[in-house]
């Protein structure tokens, strides 16, 4: 039977699957149901599983051939289990039942893909692959749950020599498969500024040192990091998310908090030359001597940019085009979003790939984190013959 075929007569189960776990999401390391509900599939596999980092599991799948464990290649197929802190806003049948929690990203049909990819792997090809494969189902990939991982050794016994990487992407037409070699996603780092002056009444503000309006001025002079200071084809975004401060409207307050992120495609780290960091406090300190405030500031790095490795992408691609049947609907792509997949990129060679899911007529095309999120389910098949064609082909290419 070919593999199209073969995965064909999942279909009714993936979405099964995928719209089990939409009903029951759970935030990052509380992701007990899930975790049981995967390990309970895998073992039913025949698989080895054990749970790693509080709700995280591996299943590893062996190879039968002959060869030391040191020489035999291994490689690892990811999908992220975690929900988001949103009240789904969809009237589906499948509608989240966690009051405030929702998968609005797309973790709900990665997990589904890779159970089935499994599956079809154990069921079909467990003989003819010669290297190990590791599933791992990852937790809290929202919060960096990949570098947990990885501190608790899943990659090692066996040593992961690759990864594959899959998303569910609305941006993308449903069917499109989008990656490149290179930077594909965006690093993320995340601050805290607050700006104290003196509080005081409004009526008398020569009285007081407004944070206000030092923080207003900072706001705007921050964006000339990204459209005066940085070449444009080095893609940089600084967003302000939240501002907090004051108490009534006739007091001038003590201080303001403001949150947001940052993102940018290149390497943006102390040694860079455009450095966003350096440069996003060097306009707060000069605003706030202007305005005779102080500050403090706090920079927490949540991700760094994915790192697509270019034989993996070769791979990764020349699978995409035979599952296509087209190379126009195999494209190179990259985007702004922050992804933990980067742990592993870092440590590995490894291949992070964009699944189209973006259908206007099916609704399917509200962006990640929207309490409108959904999926093109059609596209679920597609998923399962990336992960396990791309596994198929990697195996393929190890020297004996």
């Amino acid at each position: 039977m070919l593999l199209v075929d073969e995965i064909a007569k999942h279909k009714q189960e993936l979405i099964e699957l995928r719209r089990d776990f939409h009903m029951y999401p759970e935030l990052g390391f509380q992701e007990f149901r899930t975790s049981d509900r995967v390990e309970q599939y895998l073992k039913e596999l025949g698989l080895e599983t054990r749970k790693i980092s509080k709700t995280g599991v591996v299943a590893t799948l062996r190879s039968k051939h002959a060869g030391s464990s040191s020489d035999t290649p291994t490689l690892m197929l990811r999908a992220d289990m975690d929900g988001l802190p949103i009240q789904e806003e969809n009237n589906i049948p499948y509608k989240s039942k966690n009051s405030g929690v929702m998968h609005a990203c797309g973790h709900d049909a990665h997990m589904a893909m890779l159970l089935v990819a499994a599956k079809v792997i154990t069921e079909n090809y467990a003989d003819k692959i010669g290297g190990n494969i590791k599933f791992v189902f990852q937790p809290n990939e929202e919060i960096t749950g990949a570098e947990v991982m990885i501190e608790d050794g899943v990659l090692e016994n066996p040593r992961v020599n690759a990864a594959i990487g899959i998303h569910v992407w609305s941006p993308l037409e449903s069917g499109i498969i989008g990656t490149q070699a290179g930077p594909v996603t965006a690093s993320l780092d995340v601050f805290k500024l607050v700006v104290y002056g003196k509080g005081g009444h409004t009526g008398y503000p020569e009285s007081a040192i407004d944070p206000i309006i030092a923080t207003a001025n900072i706001i705007q002079s921050i964006q000339i990091i990204q459209t005066r200071e940085i070449n444009a084809q080095k893609p940089t975004i600084i967003m302000f998310a939240r501002i907090e401060g004051g108490s009534k409207s006739n007091i001038i307050p003590d201080s303001v908090t403001v949150e947001g992120s940052m993102r940018y495609l290149y390497a943006g780290g102390e040694d860079s030359a455009e450095n966003p960091r350096r440069r996003f406090e060097r306009i707060v300190k000069g605003v706030s001597e202007a305005y005779r405030t102080r500050y403090e500031i706090e920079f927490i790095q949540e991700n760094y940019a994915v790192v697509n490795n270019p034989e993996m992408v070769r791979i990764a691609k020349s699978t995409a085009e035979e599952i296509t049947g087209d190379r126009k609907k195999v494209i190179d792509y990259a985007c702004m979003a922050g992804e933990d997949f980067s742990a592993f990129a870092a440590r590995v060679p490894a291949v992070f790939l964009f699944l189209g899911t973006g259908n206007k007529e099916k609704g399917s095309d509200y962006p990640h984190h929207n309490p409108r999120f959904n999926i093109d389910e059609d596209i679920l098949p597609m998923g399962v013959e990336l992960f396990v064609r791309g596994a198929l082909k990697y195996f393929q290419e190890q020297p004996l």
